[in-house]
């Protein structure tokens, strides 16, 4: 993608001078406009891709349907019309939903104060506030920095004093969610303000409603988020202590997966954020003590046709083995032939490869007696398999290598039937194609007891060569 920008306005006049100057049809004045701006490394994520409106006869330009839709809405909102105003929010959240582009070049032409005072007419009025929650949730999505303090005290207020509502909650929780993905600001703003017990709580009250279990769930996973690169250091590990000390999140999250055990949606999003949670040795072990781990291991193998699932749990798995303690239960509790069947049964799915090769790297690391176990069940076998088939694939390539490394680092005696399966080419090829798999591979080829060609580097310095 691109990453110079434009602005609207420019995209529509070459569109139009593609019309007027050269005689194309409008579908072919937006394809060569795209063509002619995607091939100068324009992102054209947030523009509008048609054509608009030709001016009137007065010469005024037109406006795209987005924002003569948005100026319908101000006015049923200038008006405080609250008899317009259902209609106008439905076909303004209905377009915004529909693309990106709508939603932003609305967002530069002031919809954001609008669907704000839409949500404040409607504070009385629960049907017309869920309408208007729904509104701000589609304008929030992919624009964060849209919201102000007085729409996150609004959302608050809303979420605690209408908890009762599951659907008000989860209209305002889907709105909390847009607002703080990639925006670091926004997520401190709202634990401080109270989101995480409002969250748990959700949870907790609603837990059969899957939807809102769901939502709620993604949410405070989202709040232990580190993806704003505007912010040099989040508080992503702080949030996610909050939440397992201060508001029981791993209880609440284990408990609600009980009222699911046939949703697999639900219970993968669970597993996610349980991942996102495991960040201490104790929060691991409090997991497999409240029944996580089991919890896990079953959906696994009930679930291991849905990749999203497998993947999630895969994760979830791989987050608890940090404990050494819970290493041997993951063991114990037959995990680690479930996870070689993932791999295997997903060969062309890079994401379980990665996620399955590094589960059984940490279940391997300092434990010889689960490395024997492993290689027994055919972990390192399918390592090697999922080499071969993503070797363009750095993250499979780095997990692998270091699974290898890791099962015969103190278990010796595997170096010779690892060998057999051909590790040493494949393990040299990553090595080869991948400078990031540089360091792990050598380390790998190094415990195996393979000669290791130390790559040398020219700094530049007369005679300095750094290895």
């Amino acid at each position: 993608m691109g990453s110079k920008q434009i602005a609207q306005e420019t995209f529509d006049d070459a569109v139009q001078e593609n019309i007027t100057e050269f005689e194309m049809e409008p579908e072919e004045a937006v394809r060569e406009a795209v063509q002619q701006f995607e091939a100068q490394g324009v992102d054209l994520s947030n523009i509008v891709k048609a054509v608009r409106p030709p001016a009137s006869e007065n010469g005024q330009r037109q406006k795209h349907q987005i924002l003569l839709t948005l100026e319908c809405l101000g006015r049923a909102v200038a008006e405080q019309d609250v008899a317009q105003l259902p209609q106008q929010l439905s076909a303004f959240a209905a377009q915004c939903k529909e693309q990106l582009a709508f939603r932003h070049l609305a967002g530069q032409n002031g919809a954001y104060p609008t669907v704000l005072s839409a949500c404040q007419l409607a504070a009385g009025d629960r049907d017309l506030l869920l309408q208007a929650f729904s509104t701000l949730g589609a304008l929030l999505d992919g624009q964060p920095d849209l919201l102000d303090a007085t729409g996150q005290e609004l959302l608050l207020q809303s979420l605690r004093e209408r908890r009762e509502d599951a659907e008000v909650t989860l209209a305002g929780i889907r709105c909390v969610r847009h607002a703080c993905l990639k925006h670091e600001h926004n997520r401190q703003a709202f634990v401080k303000g109270g989101i995480l017990p409002l969250l748990a709580g959700a949870i907790t009250q609603h837990g059969s409603s899957a939807e809102l279990v769901r939502t709620a769930a993604s949410a405070l996973r989202v709040m232990t988020f580190d993806d704003d690169i505007r912010v040099p250091f989040g508080h992503a590990h702080d949030h996610a202590k909050m939440i397992v000390l201060e508001n029981d999140g791993l209880r609440v999250l284990i408990e609600a997966a009980k009222a699911f055990r046939d949703n697999s949606g639900v219970l993968s999003e669970l597993c996610a954020t349980l991942s996102r949670l495991s960040v201490r040795n104790e929060f691991c072990q409090e997991i497999v003590d409240l029944g996580g781990l089991n919890f896990m291991v079953t959906l696994l193998a009930d679930c291991m046709e849905h990749p999203d699932v497998v993947k999630q749990v895969l994760s979830a798995i791989r987050a608890v083995a940090g404990n050494d303690d819970v290493k041997d239960a993951i063991v114990d509790a037959g995990a680690t032939d479930l996870i070689v069947l993932a791999i295997s049964h997903h060969l062309g799915n890079p994401q379980i490869c990665e996620q399955g090769c590094a589960a059984l790297c940490m279940l391997a690391l300092r434990k010889p007696e689960n490395c024997s176990v492993i290689m027994e069940g055919g972990g390192a076998l399918a390592a090697l398999q999922a080499m071969k088939a993503h070797p363009r694939e750095v993250a499979v390539q780095k997990q692998a290598c270091m699974l290898i490394r890791n099962l015969v680092a103190r278990s010796r005696e595997l170096c010779g039937p690892i060998l057999a399966l051909g590790a040493e080419v494949l393990i040299a090829e990553a090595r080869a194609a991948h400078r990031d798999c540089d360091d792990v591979a050598r380390a790998a080829l190094r415990d195996l007891g393979c000669k290791v060609e130390l790559r040398e580097l020219w700094t530049g310095q007369k005679g300095s060569l750094a290895q």
